[in-house]
């Protein structure tokens, strides 16, 4: 009967050939991160009236209105623009973030893990 480095570990992985994979994954997620905060989203609503940039902090950065957007007898169209192009900002860099996250670590939910 053939004996792994490490009892009960398949394939003969050891103890620290796993932690030196899972210090290599944190290095790399770390790095993602500080890259994904440095990034900024955009997205616009109301037909590219309204257009929101947020960065990967989920900090609100920029906000572009065309004049023509504004109308003072409709103020509630221009406030739900707003609101529309913070929050499909705001949703793209989480999938954005997502994304990255799946890639790094092979499409496993590790659920808050690091």
């Amino acid at each position: 009967m053939a004996r792994n480095n490490f009892r009960g570990m398949p394939g003969g992985m050891n103890q620290a050939a796993m932690m030196k994979q899972a210090q290599k994954m944190q290095q790399e997620m770390l790095r993602m991160q500080e890259e994904m905060e440095n990034k900024t989203y955009s997205a616009a609503a109301g037909g590219g009236m309204v257009t929101a940039t947020v960065s990967g902090k989920h900090q609100l950065v920029g906000i572009e209105i065309k004049p023509e957007a504004v109308d003072p007898d409709d103020v509630e169209m221009l406030q739900d623009m707003v609101i529309a192009a913070v929050n499909e900002a705001m949703r793209t860099a989480d999938t954005d973030a997502s994304n990255n996250m799946s890639k790094l670590t092979g499409g496993l939910n590790l659920g808050g893990l690091f």
